[in-house]
């Protein structure tokens, strides 16, 4: 945006959520450095034989180091990051405060966005895992991710899969994989097919509608080695835009961990008060009758932020917009309260502010009963606000 000043940000803060704007407030709860109820249950991730507690920390939002020191200090052993990540300074966090610890007491994992479409794919990709490894002050990585895997082209394309092969023969990463949102039973499938990919980082929830086919690709994933970590568990963090009613992610953690097939979910907690609750759930991982009827209300009557990425959406958009990653970047800003991830998200995008422009009205209908137009009109303008803003 042009000559952004004070004025023309608080107009366009007014329509993106003024609290989601702003950085939120961290909590000053303390957690316990020790286990009261023992140590957190552990899973097996695959053919990769890693033993991995069944919570882990997803690294994404957080920027202070003393929860990642709370949680590591609390059992917790797998963290999760990106390249990308708060442009490259949450793995420069990491490595921070990494560096000291015996490289045997956690996993890193990282991703990386491949750009199949540039002509020096191999160069750069090559670059940013070097990158990444150099602000984590590391040699390898346990597990590196292909980031955000939309289509099966780029699932099983000949030069990713020659370049994750280098990787891990060169030492740099022990292990690879992808992490996806959309078409989860096909792109299992295909992954298996591939013989490549060691895991899937997979969004997996209470509100998926297509939860027999998913847990059944799952199946057949961990059947042939493959392990599975979890993301998006907590549909967004809250079932309305305002934020007044949030999900309690305990009982999201616990419906997750039903399913043995999955090895650990990666909650992105931010503050010690987020930790507390997920570290609850952890010490006590069954579902009770409570949880259960929690869960039903949520999925009989509320919508959430959680997109399905059915995408039954595009092919309904005249204009054939992205919409389920439209809807992801709503969900950062409104549910994580993360705009610099929204924007970056969008910005992969290339569309504009004005996507929708032409449109007299909006052809969409949602499955899941999202007002699809409004969300866009929502959620676009973070596009044009500088950075220096999003903080």
């Amino acid at each position: 945006m042009k000559n952004m000043n004070r004025r023309k940000f608080l107009s366009v803060s007014a329509i993106v959520g003024a609290g989601a704007i702003m950085a939120p407030h961290a909590a000053v709860a303390t957690v316990s450095a020790k286990n009261e109820n023992g140590a957190i249950p552990t899973r097996v991730l695959g053919k990769t034989g890693l033993k991995i507690p069944i919570l882990s920390m997803g690294v994404m939002r957080a920027d202070n180091p003393a929860v990642v020191r709370a949680a590591y200090n609390a059992g917790l052993t797998h963290f999760d990051t990106a390249h990308g990540y708060q442009n490259g300074k949450n793995e420069e966090m990491l490595g921070e405060f990494f560096k000291d610890k015996d490289r045997s007491t956690f996993t890193i994992a990282t991703k990386v966005k491949a750009n199949l479409r540039s002509p020096n794919f191999e160069t750069e990709y090559e670059e940013q895992l070097n990158t990444s490894l150099r602000r984590l002050q590391m040699d390898y990585v346990d597990i590196f991710y292909t980031h955000a895997i939309d289509s099966l082209g780029e699932l099983n394309d000949p030069r990713l899969l020659k370049m994750l092969q280098k990787f891990k023969s060169e030492g740099k990463v022990k292990y690879v994989g992808f992490s996806t949102h959309a078409n989860k039973p096909t792109q299992i499938d295909e992954a298996i097919k591939t013989g490549v990919y060691d895991v899937c980082l997979i969004s997996y929830n209470f509100k998926l509608n297509i939860l027999s086919e998913v847990d059944a690709a799952i199946q057949r994933g961990v059947d042939a080695g493959m392990g599975f970590v979890a993301m998006k568990s907590m549909t967004g963090g809250v079932e309305d835009a305002a934020g007044k009613r949030k999900v309690d992610g305990a009982v999201c953690l616990r419906w997750v961990w039903q399913n043995k097939n999955i090895t650990t979910t990666i909650p992105g907690f931010t503050s010690f008060d987020l930790l507390d609750n997920c570290l609850e759930a952890a010490h006590r991982p069954d579902l009770d009758a409570n949880d259960k009827k929690y869960l039903a209300g949520l999925i009989d009557k509320n919508e959430t932020l959680y997109c399905q990425n059915c995408e039954k959406c595009v092919s309904d958009c005249s204009k054939h917009l992205p919409i389920p990653t439209i809807m992801r970047a709503y969900m950062y800003n409104y549910g994580y309260k993360q705009p610099t991830l929204s924007k970056d998200t969008l910005m992969e995008l290339a569309l504009g502010i004005n996507a929708c422009s032409g449109c007299n009205s909006c052809t969409v209908k949602c499955p899941s009963g999202f007002k699809v137009a409004d969300k866009i009109a929502a959620i676009m303008p973070v596009v044009d606000v500088p950075y220096s803003f999003l903080t």
